[in-house]
């Protein structure tokens, strides 16, 4: 692996259960800096590829580099710590705190990591997390003072997002980030993202079933490009002769 690579993954497998492989991805590579749009319908892996990424998931077979990092050779609380420090990650479902307010949310980060409480401004993190709320539509005092369950589906994704990008994470991975947006809050969110992640010189990865938002990426990678699990789980890769 080179110093320019963010991601590398050779020869992945992983599969729910046993014999029915979920995803088969002979090489993957991101470099780091670039902004990645990786496009595909609901149900074909985008959110098990992100969770491997993301060291959430631990592939049955290959190997997963990030940031130069072998995560497949880490256990579960090495992953853990590694992901706190390094990766800012919008889950689809959110994975919101619920008895927290809006604002202690976005600080979850910060208090797993010194390294990402350093770079949110230390003892100003909590004015780093109003900014990035702000700039996502919250800005109210009141509102940020909630807990996240009294919030909207809406408001809830824009602060996920808030809780990835605090601390300026190498690496931000999204998880469908614009699936419970309208289109004007869409492309405001959009416009923060990809803001926020060249100023930090944030590796983006993004995926989404929606093709309309490619064109603002560095590059699109279609998953079933890569992935060569057969479509019905039936068989794995074979090798040709």
């Amino acid at each position: 692996m080179t110093g320019t690579e963010a991601i590398r993954l050779r020869d992945v497998a992983y599969h729910w259960r046993a014999g029915t492989p979920v995803l088969d991805i002979p090489a993957f590579d991101v470099t780091r800096g670039e902004r990645v749009f990786v496009r595909g319908p609901s149900g074909s892996g985008k959110s098990t590829l992100l969770g491997l990424i993301g060291g959430v998931l631990q592939p049955n077979a290959g190997s997963v580099q990030v940031l130069g990092t072998r995560l497949d050779t880490l256990r579960a609380w090495q992953r853990d710590r590694f992901r706190a420090g390094h990766i800012g990650f919008i889950f689809q479902m959110f994975n919101l705190i619920p008895y927290l307010s809006v604002v202690d949310n976005v600080l979850l980060s910060t208090r797993f990591s010194a390294a990402r409480r350093a770079r949110a401004g230390a003892g100003e993190a909590g004015a780093e997390a109003l900014r990035l709320l702000a700039a996502l539509g919250l800005a109210t005092r009141e509102l940020v003072a909630r807990r996240v369950t009294e919030l909207s589906i809406g408001q809830q994704q824009r602060v996920a997002a808030a809780r990835a990008l605090i601390g300026r994470p190498d690496l931000l991975v999204a998880d469908e980030p614009t699936s419970a947006l309208d289109h004007d809050a869409r492309a405001s969110f959009l416009d923060l993202l990809l803001r926020e992640c060249a100023s930090a010189g944030t590796t983006l990865l993004f995926v989404s079933h929606d093709a309309t938002l490619a064109p603002r990426f560095d590059r699109t990678v279609a998953l079933a490009d890569i992935n060569v699990a057969p479509a019905d789980g039936s068989s794995a890769r074979t090798t040709a002769a």
